[in-house]
Order: C-alpha cells, then structure tokens, then sequence
C-alpha cells in the first residue's frame, strides 16, 4: 500500500493512459465541459501507432467515419496526417466498402498530441497509475506511482496492452506495455481484489527493416485512390500525398525455415498462455493454420514519409530473432533485409467485458468505465470508438443525464460495444462487416444521415456541421422522392445513351440508370444539391427492398430491445429456465430482453419464459 500524499486538484474526470481511447475519452470529457486529467507515462508516446501504420479498413473505416460524426478526431487527425487513401472493396456492394489511409505516424501522433495540450480544459500528467480509489461501489480517484491521490468523480481506464504486459521473442520475455516502454503494474492487482475478473490475452507486431535493405524492383508497387475520399466529413480541400506501399510473398522456402524453427517459439512451446487474434494471426499461426497455402503476402509500408523504417504487414512474430531474419531474407526483394526491430508477441492482462454496462461503466463500481483494448478488442479504431463513448457517458452522467447508447440498428459502434457486453471475448475482438446484421443500413457513407440527430444531442460536433449533415439527410428525401415522381425526360435519355425513358426509380432498380450516370443528373437536374445527396438517394433506390426489409427486422427487434430488465432481476426464482441459460442470465445481467436473447447459451425457450415473467 503506497503512502498517500492527496493532491491539491481534483477533477471531473480522470483518464488513464494516453492510447487511441484515451486521447479520445480526454477531448470528449473536456469538450462537454468537464476538467479533465490524462495520466500517461509518456508524453511523447501519446497517439503513437504501436502497429500497423494505418487507419481504417474493412469495417474498421465505418467505425471512424461514425466517430467523426458524433464528433471525435480521428478521422479529421488521418486526413491531415495519411501518405495514402484507399476506398477498399469497390467492386463489391456498398454495404462493405471501406475507407483506409496509411498513416504518417510521427505526424499522426504529434497532431494529436498538439489537439490535446491546446485544450485547456485537460491536463496532462506523466504518471503511472497504481491503484484505483474506491469508496464502497463508487469510484474516488487513482493513486500514483509517487504516492499522490488523484481524485475525480469519474475514472475512465484506457491502459492498452501495458496492463503486466510481457514480450516475448523466442526465449527471451521483457516486461513491457510495448517495445522500449515499461509496463503499468499494481492495477491489475488492485482492481482483482475490489472483485473484478481478469484475464490473459496476446497480440503480436511485425519487425521493421531499414528501406535501405528492400529491393523494391522484386516488388509490386501499391498505390492509393486517384480521387481519393476523406475520411472526415468537414475536411475540405483534401488534396493528399500518394505514397506506394508494395506488395511480395512468402514461398516455400520461407515457411519451411519457419516450421524448423516452431519448437522455438513461445506460441507453441507453452510459454505463452493468452489467447492471440484469430483474425489478425502471426507468420506461424499462419503456416500452421494454413497449411495448404504455398504463398502468403506481405505488404511493405513506410512508417512515416520519407521514412527508413519499414513495416513488414503480414509478418507478425514472436520467433527468435535468427528465425525471424533468415525466413525473412528468402521473401523477394528482402533478400538483405535489415531489422530495426525485432517482431514480438505481447501478453498483457484484460477484464472479460460482460462486467460493463452498454454505457461502458462498470456494473458493480459506479463512476468507473473501461476503454479499448483492456475490454478485449484490439485496433486503434476499436479502441477510439470506445474511448470516445466512455468519455461522453462518464460526463453525461455527470450531468444526470442519460448515457448514449447506440444500437446494433444506428452504427457500427453500436454492434461492437453489443458484441462485447452479451458475448464471451477470449480472443481479441475485431470488428468486420460480417459482425453487423443490418450493414446494407449501416454504410460508411451514410454515417452523417444515420448519426446527426445522436451527435446534435451529445453536443460535441459544432451546431454548424450538424446542420450541415442535415440538410444533407433531407436533401436525399427530397432527391429520393422526386425519383419516385418523375420520368426521365427523352433529351436527358438521350444524352444518357439509355435506351429509354421510364420512371427514374425504376430506371435506377433496373440498373439501366446507373452510377457513371450520377454527374450527368446532378448537371442537369441537382446542381444545387451536394454530389453526396444526390449519391445517397440513388442508393436508397437501388437497395430499397433490402433496405426495407432490414427496416422491418429492426423493428421486430425493437420490442425485445424496449423491454427493460431490472437489474436486482431474481433468474433463481424461474424454475423452467435451462441451467445454461439461467447461469449465463446471471454472469452477464442483461439490461434488455434483446440483450439477452444475444447471449451464447441463453435459448429461444428461455426468452420466451423470460417474457412471461417480466410481464
């Protein structure tokens, strides 16, 4: 127990560690008015990309596009940081395309390092946090490594991978919370002894080699979008670098040094007891899992522009240093290649997330919200979204005002923190396309139609801007209505080479109207109209059928979403519930009869008898 020397601040709300989730937990406290302290070991590592060198992705670009709607900074930090932009997935349907930029990482973290010390409502502390302050089941404040309490009303974690984080490579284990950084220890400790569950999970990164070792000439060059999109909808005049990224594979060979070197490596050898990504595998897990696979790529991206270092993506490893470099140098075009870092694996402790509410405040501590990657995800887009969420609810709550609560029907944010409060995470969690029910609903592109009403409650995003998104979203109704009106005229159909004329919805759901079509309609019919408007109607047309009939789904899921269940709820007393059901009811304390009817475990019959008792 550390001799306390009380401080003489105290704050509205304390954030701990200065990642992904809590830069945005800190600018989202702070701009709902709320004193606001950010404790991290290191003000210079604040933002920084311990990974890969980029922002967004399949699903994970949705994510930052609804973030920076309900007004976070993310996607406003990549537009004006990125080296290259990338609408992924285009020739499939909307519902999955995704924006991506690779990232200056230097820039990236001092942009938002600069965001943060110009907000004076924030101040920065480089601390370590020990323990956690608790007066019965509400939170106090935080004890420092140099004995000082802190106190706040709310304390929101965000400690990443440093929570008794442990390298490894090969035989070799470095306490750390990430490569040259020490790790964050005691709070583990403190919060198990108030109660809490933790457990183990592992996460890998690639090694970095020198640009003066690739041959780029064996490569395959990687460009960005010629046109690129933003990823933030109030950036302007977006006029960015486009910086290659190249591609090569493994053969063979490569894994051939690689499954030699297995009886080495900590994955495999026992040494290494938490569960890693199952979407995001090593070079090893790789060869093992995939064994029928003669091939596997590798994408060599700088770190920052003009930068000699390298990231090898696609090679994460925990592999002995001599393992690493000799598999390595058999890939075309690394033939020489020179390691600045080694690839590593990282085990680092986490709080299974059935322990929150949607809110992301615990359920058994009052004013104590968990962040990132300490629920079990893993991303820096993950980790933003939930920081950003906590940040406003702690400060809501504050207020006496009720939490923000996304649905899995409203964003994407909403089917993450849904997936961890009613599903067991005992691997890093990472959000796909896949995961959401209602993604046709749920576009990157329409974000600021699906959330400006939610961001003009929370109070973040200017007046301007959310004005701004809705005459967007009513700009489309009155597009999508005058589609649904009006025949394209004969001189306008054949201007279009169309073949004929008919009603423009029809047109449009025939496919004959299409989307090359869409600069021609906005010259002649729509000049007054945003491009993106008049996008988003013709859209809504062509997928009217699905759309509507995810709409009507949503709705049927709405009454199991209504039902509230009282959280003193006794599943002891209903004898016709099954024994899984009645202890997963138990373990996860749903707050809505939807929720419940999500968990693992939890049967159809069950909500059913559920129902007859809440009524």
């Amino acid at each position: 127990m550390f001799h306390v020397k009380r401080t003489f601040e105290e704050y509205d709300i304390i954030v701990v560690g200065g990642g992904h989730a809590g830069v945005e937990a800190a600018l989202a406290s702070a701009r709902l008015h709320k004193k606001t302290a950010l404790v991290t070991l290191s003000k210079t590592s604040i933002a920084r990309m311990s990974c890969n060198p980029s922002i967004g992705g399949l699903a994970k670009g949705h994510l930052v596009r609804e973030l920076d709607v309900l007004g976070g900074e993310m996607g406003r930090a990549i537009d004006k940081t990125g080296i290259q932009f990338k609408l992924l997935n285009r020739s499939k349907g909307r519902a999955v395309w995704s924006p991506r930029a690779q990232a200056d990482k230097r820039k990236y973290a001092t942009y938002m390092q600069n965001i943060l010390s110009s907000t004076h409502t924030i101040h920065i502390l480089e601390e370590e946090a020990k323990e956690v302050i608790f007066s019965g089941n509400c939170v106090q404040g935080i004890i420092l490594k140099n004995g000082e309490a802190l106190y706040g009303k709310a304390v929101i974690l965000t400690n990443g991978t440093f929570l008794q984080g442990l390298i490894h490579i090969g035989p070799i284990q470095i306490a750390a919370g990430r490569y040259g950084e020490l790790p964050s220890l005691g709070l583990s400790d403190c919060l198990r002894a108030a109660g809490f569950v933790v457990k183990r999970l592992k996460t890998g990164t690639p090694p970095r080699i020198t640009r003066r070792s690739i041959d780029f000439s064996r490569m395959i060059p990687q460009f960005g979008d010629s046109n690129p999109e933003p990823f933030s909808y109030v950036t302007t005049h977006f006029e960015p670098k486009n910086v290659p990224c190249y591609l090569t594979h493994t053969h063979e060979n490569t894994h051939d040094i690689l499954r030699r070197g297995l009886p080495r490596s900590p994955l495999y050898n026992g040494s290494i007891k938490g569960k890693g990504p199952r979407y995001c595998p090593s070079i090893e897990d790789k060869i093992v899992r995939f064994h029928d696979k003669s091939s596997h790529q590798l994408f060599l991206e700088p770190e920052w522009e003009g930068a000699d270092q390298w990231y090898v993506n696609g090679f994460s490893s925990s592999l002995p240093i001599d393992i690493q470099c000799k598999a390595l140098r058999t890939v075309p075009g690394l033939e020489g290649a020179e390691f600045i870092k080694p690839g590593y694996a990282i085990e680092y402790d986490y709080f299974p997330s059935y322990q929150l509410r949607h809110s992301l405040e615990t359920k058994d501590v009052k004013g104590l919200y968990f962040a990132g990657q300490i629920n079990g995800t893993s991303g820096y887009e993950e980790a933003a979204v939930q920081g950003f969420m906590a940040g406003v609810n702690a400060a809501r709550a504050l207020d006496n005002q009720e939490p923000i609560i996304l649905s899995r029907s409203e964003a994407y944010i909403g089917v993450l923190i849904d997936d961890l409060i009613t599903k067991e995470t005992d691997e890093p969690y990472r959000m796909f396309t896949s995961l959401a029910e209602y993604r046709l609903i749920l576009r990157a592109d329409n974000a600021d139609h699906r959330l400006w009403n939610i961001a003009q409650t929370i109070g973040i995003q200017s007046l301007e801007h959310c004005n701004t998104f809705k005459k967007s979203f009513d700009d489309r109704e009155m597009i999508r209505t005058y589609f649904k009106h009006h025949s394209c005229p004969k001189e306008l159909f054949s201007t279009l080479s169309l073949g004929h004329s008919d009603r423009y919805d029809h047109l449009i759901k025939k496919q004959i109207l299409r989307q090359e079509h869409l600069p021609v309609l906005h010259e002649h019919l729509f000049p007054d109209f945003q491009t993106h408007s008049l996008d988003q109607a013709f859209i809504e047309i062509l997928y009217e059928g699905y759309i509507q009939r995810q709409r009507q789904m949503v709705e049927k899921m709405r009454l199991l979403e209504d039902q509230q269940i009282p959280s003193t709820f006794c599943y002891d007393s209903i004898k016709s519930l099954s024994n899984e059901g009645r202890e997963k009811l138990k373990k996860y304390r749903p707050e809505t009869v939807g929720q419940a009817s999500r968990i693992r475990g939890v049967s159809p019959s069950d909500i059913q008898v559920l129902l007859i008792y809440l009524r």
